[in-house]
């Protein structure tokens, strides 16, 4: 499986609408990719055949796990999350009653009272702490579901704590994703699930980390599960048979990691939530594909 180069294709200056790029995943993600999209088309069109499967490591909110599956991209697509919470979400919209979940959303009546009520409970089942999970990502500021974090106050044009919760979207979202029969889910390591497959060329992998790196504490601060070797990452990147992509904070360290295993990388233009421009590297093995 060869690639065209795909760098040459991607300005760095071009910022993607989010607005352009249909919107799959049901979380309000800290960090998410759906900005990502259409450089992921872009990649993909580069293959000379279609790759077997994506694996996406660390899935979070899962956009271009998504947006492979839907736009068949791949023949197959593998999600994997350590995080328990988020893994309750995608394992009950791919396993389990999705039914009682989408149920449970769109009857939920949204107040303060209500939210307190459920956010004050332990789960007691993989639904519930998939509900549970989804509520919380709804109504926690800026969608951060590591501890800590508080509810929202003005919201969205002043709408508080309702503003984010869109209980018929949410729904149609789900259940739109458990109607694909190609997308399968793994809960675990997700450096793990990479050495598994470390010797697979029918594979590509999308690599998108908590930004960690140096001891940043953004990572920190949006995931619970934050800690991560990176030098073992890019260990085990250059490892892989199977073509990768990935995304990282655009720092001089990663930029020199990169250099070190031999990597190209370019930074990519974006806006973040408050709408400030930033860049991100991508990063791959070569760009001679």
């Amino acid at each position: 499986m060869q690639q065209l180069n795909l760098f040459q294709e991607i300005g760095s200056e071009q910022i993607v609408n989010v607005a352009s790029v249909p919107q799959r995943s049901p979380f309000r993600y800290p960090g998410g990719k759906t900005w990502f999209v259409p450089h992921i088309r872009r990649w993909f069109s580069c293959f000379d055949t279609r790759p077997n499967e994506l694996i996406e490591p660390f899935t979070g909110g899962g956009s271009i796990s998504l947006a492979a599956a839907f736009e068949q991209l791949t023949n197959t697509v593998k999600m994997v999350e350590i995080d328990e919470d988020v893994a309750s979400v995608w394992k009950t919209i791919l396993d389990g009653n999705v039914e009682q979940l989408a149920s449970r959303i769109e009857s939920f009546e949204m107040n303060i009272e209500n939210v307190k009520e459920v956010l004050f409970q332990s789960p007691i089942s993989c639904e519930d702490r998939a509900f549970h999970t989804i509520l919380r990502n709804r109504v926690n500021r800026g969608g951060i579901l590591a501890a800590g974090t508080g509810l929202i106050k003005n919201g969205e044009n002043g709408k508080g704590i309702s503003s984010r919760w869109y209980p018929e979207t949410l729904k149609k979202r789900i259940l739109a994703i458990a109607a694909q029969n190609n997308i399968n889910f793994v809960e675990g390591d997700g450096l793990k699930v990479l050495r598994e497959n470390v010797d697979r060329e029918d594979v590509v992998f999308f690599i998108d980390p908590p930004y960690t790196a140096g001891g940043k504490n953004a990572g920190k601060r949006l995931y619970k599960h934050s800690e991560l070797d990176h030098e073992e990452l890019f260990r085990t990147a250059s490892s892989l048979r199977g073509q990768f992509l990935m995304t990282y904070d655009n720092t001089r360290e990663i930029r020199e990691k990169a250099q070190r295993y031999n990597f190209v990388f370019k930074a990519v233009s974006m806006k973040n939530t408050h709408h400030s421009k930033l860049t991100e590297l991508i990063i791959s093995r070569t760009e001679d594909f």
